[in-house]
Parts: structure tokens; C-alpha cells; sequence
């Protein structure tokens, strides 16, 4: 198949363009390098069937020849990039939806749309399944994010009902791995770079807010079988694709001090407005309709982030 892959120089994006490519298929990587990196793709450039392009998807946006599939997943989406682009990010979920299911229409191509667990907000369901329609701030801090992939998801289903188009949505869990940026604000790439640096290990609030943690490979593996799937009645709406490994913070911080072997000490600071108290997925729709359940355990996923960032920073 040839695949559009927007944000594909993205931590996600590039792991997803490089799974396609061992697949045999022909890759188009749309990416205004905002949070994505050149760097992640480079090793891809060599490739004759892989093409990248940098380009900003809320403008205009064409593809030459035929595509079969566009899967959209670029947006900032650590809290730290979208507290800093709020209007962005809100722009990429709104007119980047809009401009890349326009994509997939003039092209008869399946459309899959990179959704995030963020859209269950500080949930009340535990875990979150997902007929469950959150609970969210939309005029909170986070808020930005949140609701401009709640808005993508509806426009998405806009677009299958209305135009017929063939559509998929994932609902994303945490997910980590090798190609996190340092910096990123997210919980892993955190508390391994402090503990590699010697540094204290922040833990917001008393750290017994809980997260399931994917490793990457899983959570590629989910989203390109729910992109192959067969065409059925029910498979254009939302599917959870997680670890439903539930765990605390405090326990993340405790590991990684002990798997790094850092002296680092653990420095609680006060809770952000809106931060989730619960996170964990209910997979039984990806198990039922796609086989799929998560392989790759908590320490094997991150020895293995832990060697990356070892070499990185």
C-alpha cells in the first residue's frame, strides 16, 4: 500500500513509518518538525519507498498518485508542547483533521486517526472502556489538547457517516520507548533522564495518581492491525489500544530509580490543575476484534528506554 503518515517524525510517527517499510509498503511522512524530529527518520531516507515531506497539515495538503491509507497523529502531545501551543494545537486536531480526511476522500483511502485516552479526562470509570464519554474541562489548561481530539473524533465519525469513508480511530494510552524526546514533560522520559543525571525524580501530588504504561512496539503493532482490519458495522468507532498494566507513579519512580541504579532522591511538587487521578484501558474491544493484547512487559520496556536515553543525553 502506499501510506500518508502525518507527525511522522514524531516519537510515535517514525516508529510507525519504519514498521510500514519492513511491511513492504510505499511511505509518505508529513511533518512540520514543531515536536517531531528529522533525526528520527534519517536512517529512513535511504529507502526509495519512503519520502518525507516538511509540511504543515491545517494548511493545504496534497499527495501525488494514489493512496491507500492516511493515518493522522500529528499534534503536540505531551502536556509540556501543548501547554506551550495551545492554539496549535487545538488547529492541528481541528483544520489538520479536517484538511487530512479531506486527503483520504479525494483519494478513496482509509482514514485512521490517532486519538488519545485523554479524551476520558479525570475519569470517574475505572478502568475506562470505551463507551464511557469522560470527563473532561474543556476551558481548563489541558483542555486544548483534549478537546481538540474529542473534536477530531467527532468530525472523523462526521465523515463516515456523512461520506461513507472508510475511518478508524485509536484511543492512545501512555505509551514509551526509544525516540522520546529528553524534554518532552512526559512521565518516563522524566524520571529516566533525572535518574540518569543524577538529578531529583519530580512526583507530583503524593504520586499515587495511577498510568498504564505501553511499550511502543505494542501499541504500533494494535494500531496497524486495527488499520488492516476487516471492514465491519462497529469498526469505525474508537478503540482503546493500551497496557492495562495499572500502576502508581510513585511505583514508575521507584522502579526506575532501581533500574538505572540512581542515587537520585524523589522531590514531590504540587499537583497541575486538571491532572488525571486514573488511567487504564479496557482492551476487551481490541482482544475481541483485533487479537491484540500488549507483549512487551514493564521491565523489559524499560531496560530498553533506559539504553536509549543512556545514549542520547
Amino acid at each position: 500500500m502506499k501510506i500518508v503518515v502525518t507527525g511522522g517524525s514524531g516519537f510515535l510517527g517514525s516508529h510507525l513509518c519504519e514498521t510500514l517499510l519492513g511491511q513492504g509498503h510505499e511511505v509518505v511522512c508529513l511533518d512540520n518538525l514543531v515536536t517531531g524530529r528529522a533525526e528520527n527518520v534519517a536512517h529512513l531516507l535511504g529507502n526509495k519507498r519512503f519520502t518525507s515531506v516538511k509540511r504543515d497539515v491545517t494548511e493545504q495538503i496534497d499527495v501525488d498518485g494514489p493512496i491507500d491509507a492516511v493515518l493522522h497523529f500529528a499534534s503536540p502531545a505531551s502536556p509540556v508542547d501543548y501547554l506551550e501551543m495551545p492554539i496549535q494545537t487545538l488547529k492541528v486536531g481541528s483544520l489538520g483533521t479536517h484538511k487530512t480526511l479531506g486527503l483520504a476522500m479525494a483519494k478513496g483511502a482509509r482514514f485512521l486517526l490517532a486519538s488519545t485516552s485523554e479524551v476520558y479526562g479525570d475519569p470517574v470509570v475505572n478502568p475506562q472502556p470505551e463507551s464511557y464519554w469522560g470527563n473532561v474541562n474543556p476551558i481548563g489548561p489541558r483542555g486544548v489538547y483534549d478537546e481538540a481530539k474529542r473534536f477530531a473524533e467527532a468530525m472523523t465519525m462526521a465523515y463516515h457517516r456523512y461520506h461513507g469513508l472508510d475511518t478508524r480511530i485509536v484511543r492512545i494510552f501512555n505509551t514509551y520507548g526509544p525516540r522520546m524526546r529528553p524534554n518532552d514533560g512526559r512521565v518516563v522520559s522524566n524520571f529516566i533522564v533525572q535518574a540518569l543525571q543524577g538529578k531529583p525524580i519530580t512526583v507530583y501530588g503524593e504520586g499515587l495518581q495511577t498510568r498504564s504504561f505501553c511499550y511502543v512496539s505494542d501499541l504500533v503493532r494494535g494500531i496497524l492491525a486495527l488499520l488492516t482490519a476487516e471492514l465491519t458495522e462497529d469498526i469505525h468507532t474508537p478503540c482503546n489500544i493500551g497496557n492495562p498494566e495499572e500502576r502508581t507513579v510513585m511505583d514508575l519512580a521507584t522502579k526506575v530509580i532501581a533500574m538505572t541504579g540512581s542515587s537520585s532522591a524523589i522531590e514531590k511538587k504540587e499537583l497541575p490543575v486538571d491532572d488525571p487521578q486514573l488511567r487504564c484501558p479496557d482492551i476487551r474491544r481490541a482482544q475481541s476484534i483485533l487479537g491484540w493484547r500488549p507483549e512487551v512487559g514493564i521491565d523489559q520496556g524499560l531496560t530498553q528506554t533506559i539504553e536509549y536515553f543512556r545514549k542520547v543525553i
